[in-house]
C-alpha cells in the first residue's frame, strides 16, 4: 500500500492532539503509510488546557493538573520527554478542607478521591456527628446492592454511606471534579470503581482498605507520585510538546478553521470518503473520521448521516464554570490560608464551589511574598453566577473568600476564566447512550467519537480514549470492521 491513508481530526484539544500522536505511532507500527490533518475552530492549540504566565505568576485557566494513578498521562509526558518536568504536589501541609456548617473543617486523611481507605483520621475529624460516624460505618455490613440497574452518584453514597457523609464530604469532592449534581450523575459511568469494590468485597470502605494495603505492597519503579501531578512551568507544556511533536511528524495542524458540514460518499463497495467542509469553502476529504470535538458540537456534524446519534449525542448535557485566579501579598493573608484549599458543599447554599491555595499546593506558582488563589464557581445548578459581569463576579468571590476563611485584603492580581458548556456530564444512562451512539453510527466506518463527553473527563482519561480512537483508525484502514 504505497499511498497514504488520510485521516482528519476534528478538535485540537488534548483529545485530539493525543489521537493524532496516537495514530502516528500506530500507523508507524502497522506499515500503513498515513496523511493526518488536525482541525480547529480555535487559532489555540490544547483547548481547555490554559496557562498564563503573568510576571512570575503561574496561573491554570483550566484544568491545573492529573491524576497520576491513571498511567496515560504519564506515559505520555514520557514519550514527549517530559518526565523530568512532572512536580508533586507540596508534601507539607498536605491539608485540604471542607466548609461545613459555618467553619472551614479539615477533611481526613486516607480519603482517595471520594471514598476513605481509612477509618481512624473520620472518628477524629469532627466533620461528621456520632450518628453520621455510625451510619457511615455500615458500609461494612450493608448488603450488596445486586441489580445491574443505573444508579445516582448520590444514590449510591447515601445508600452505602449515609446522608451525612455524602453531603458533607462525598457530593462537594464529586462536584469539584465534574461541576455535576450528584442527583443526577451515573455512578457506573463517572466511578465504576466503586461498584465493582462494593460487588467484589461487600463494601466500598473494605474495598478501599484492601486496595491500599496492595497498593503499599506493591513496588513500584520509577520516582514516587503524589496523587495529582503537574508540570513545572505549566501544563500548556504538554500542549506545546504535542504540537511540536506532531509538527515534526508532517502531521497538518489547521487552526482557526471551522467544520461548516460533513458529507459522505461512497469511494468504493463497502468503503465511505468523508468530506470535511471548512467555513473558508475548502473541503479535506479523507478515508477516516475522528471527531474530537464536544457532544453536542458532534451531533450536529453528524445528525445528517445519522439523526439518532445526533438526537443521542445532544442528551449529554454540559456544564458551564468559571475560575478566578487571584494573587495577595502573603503577609495580608496569613492564617487564613493552610493546606491546598477547600471545598464547599452544596447544602451550604454558597456560589463558590472550591478554593485552591495554588502556590501552597504546587511549587513555582508564585513569588515567596506572594499567595496565588484559584476559586471555582458554577456547575449545574450554581450557573446563575455566571451571568455577573467580570467584576461584580470577582468581587462575589471576593465575599466568599472574606466570610469563609477570613481573606478580606486587595488582591494584587486578578484574572477570570470563563468556560461555558465545558464540563460533560454522564447522567443516568450514560452508558447505554453511548451504546446506541455506537449502534447507531455502526454503519460509517472509520467514523469514531473521541473526547471527555464519553469515558472520562480527566487528561488521562482522554488520552487513553484518544489512543483507543487511534487504534480503531488503523484497525479500519488495515481493512479490519472496528467493533
Amino acid at each position: 500500500m504505497n499511498n497514504p491513508r488520510t485521516v482528519a481530526i476534528v478538535g485540537g484539544g488534548i483529545s485530539g492532539l493525543a489521537t493524532a500522536f496516537a495514530l502516528h505511532e500506530r500507523a508507524a507500527a502497522s506499515g500503513i503509510p498515513i496523511r493526518c490533518t488536525v482541525v480547529d475552530a480555535a487559532s489555540d492549540w490544547g483547548g481547555k488546557i490554559v496557562t498564563h504566565r503573568v510576571g512570575d505568576l503561574v496561573t491554570e485557566a483550566g484544568p491545573d493538573s492529573f491524576l497520576s494513578q491513571k498511567p496515560a498521562g504519564l506515559e505520555l509526558c514520557a514519550k514527549l520527554g517530559l518526565t523530568d518536568q512532572l512536580i508533586n504536589t507540596n508534601e507539607t501541609n498536605k491539608r485540604a478542607c471542607v466548609f461545613s456548617q459555618g467553619r472551614l473543617r479539615e477533611l481526613p486523611e486516607g480519603l482517595v478521591v471520594i471514598a476513605p481507605n481509612q477509618l481512624g483520621p473520620f472518628l477524629r475529624s469532627g466533620l461528621l456527628s456520632w450518628a453520621g460516624l455510625a451510619r457511615m460505618g455500615l458500609d461494612l455490613v450493608m448488603p450488596v446492592k445486586r441489580s445491574s440497574g443505573d444508579e445516582s452518584l448520590a444514590g449510591f453514597f447515601r445508600r452505602r454511606m449515609g446522608r451525612q457523609a455524602f453531603e458533607r464530604m462525598l457530593e462537594p469532592l464529586m462536584a469539584g471534579i465534574y461541576a455535576g449534581d450528584a442527583e443526577q450523575m451515573s455512578v457506573q459511568a463517572t466511578f465504576p470503581r466503586f461498584v465493582e469494590l462494593e460487588q467484589q468485597y461487600g463494601s466500598v470502605i473494605r474495598g478501599m482498605m484492601a486496595a491500599r494495603k496492595a497498593g503499599s505492597s506493591a513496588t513500584r519503579s520509577g520516582p514516587k507520585r503524589t496523587m495529582f501531578v503537574s508540570l513545572k512551568n505549566g501544563l500548556s507544556d504538554l500542549v506545546t510538546a504535542l504540537v511540536c511533536r506532531l509538527t515534526e511528524q508532517g502531521v497538518r495542524l489547521r487552526g482557526g478553521s471551522v467544520v461548516d458540514a460533513l458529507r459522505v460518499r461512497s469511494h468504493q463497495p463497502g468503503r465511505w470518503m468523508y468530506d470535511v467542509i471548512l467555513n473558508d469553502g475548502s473541503a479535506l476529504s479523507v478515508d477516516s473520521l475522528v471527531l474530537a470535538t464536544p457532544a453536542y458540537v458532534s451531533a450536529e456534524l453528524v445528525r445528517p448521516l445519522t439523526p439518532i446519534a445526533g438526537g443521542l449525542l445532544e442528551m449529554i448535557p454540559y456544564a458551564s464554570t468559571a475560575t478566578i485566579a487571584m494573587a495577595y501579598p502573603r503577609a495580608a493573608v496569613a492564617g487564613a490560608a493552610e493546606g491546598f484549599g477547600f471545598v464547599v458543599p452544596r447544602a451550604e447554599g454558597r456560589d463558590l464551589i472550591a478554593a485552591t491555595w495554588t502556590s501552597l499546593k504546587w511549587p513555582h506558582r508564585a513569588p515567596a511574598d506572594q499567595l496565588l488563589v484559584r476559586c471555582y464557581v458554577g456547575g449545574v445548578g450554581r450557573e446563575a453566577i455566571l451571568q455577573l459581569d467580570d467584576q461584580a463576579l470577582v468581587a462575589r468571590v471576593r465575599e466568599e473568600l472574606a466570610s469563609m476563611c477570613g481573606v478580606t485584603a486587595e488582591p494584587g492580581y486578578v484574572e477570570v476564566n470563563r468556560w461555558i458548556k465545558a464540563m460533560p456530564q454522564y447522567t443516568l444512562g450514560h452508558l447505554d447512550r453511548l451504546n446506541q451512539i455506537e449502534a447507531a453510527l455502526s454503519r460509517y466506518g472509520g467514523l469514531i467519537l473521541t473526547g471527555a463527553g464519553y469515558r472520562g473527563v480527566g487528561i488521562p482519561d482522554c488520552i487513553r480514549d484518544g489512543a483507543v480512537a487511534a487504534e480503531r483508525v488503523v484497525r479500519f484502514l488495515s481493512g479490519e470492521r472496528s467493533s
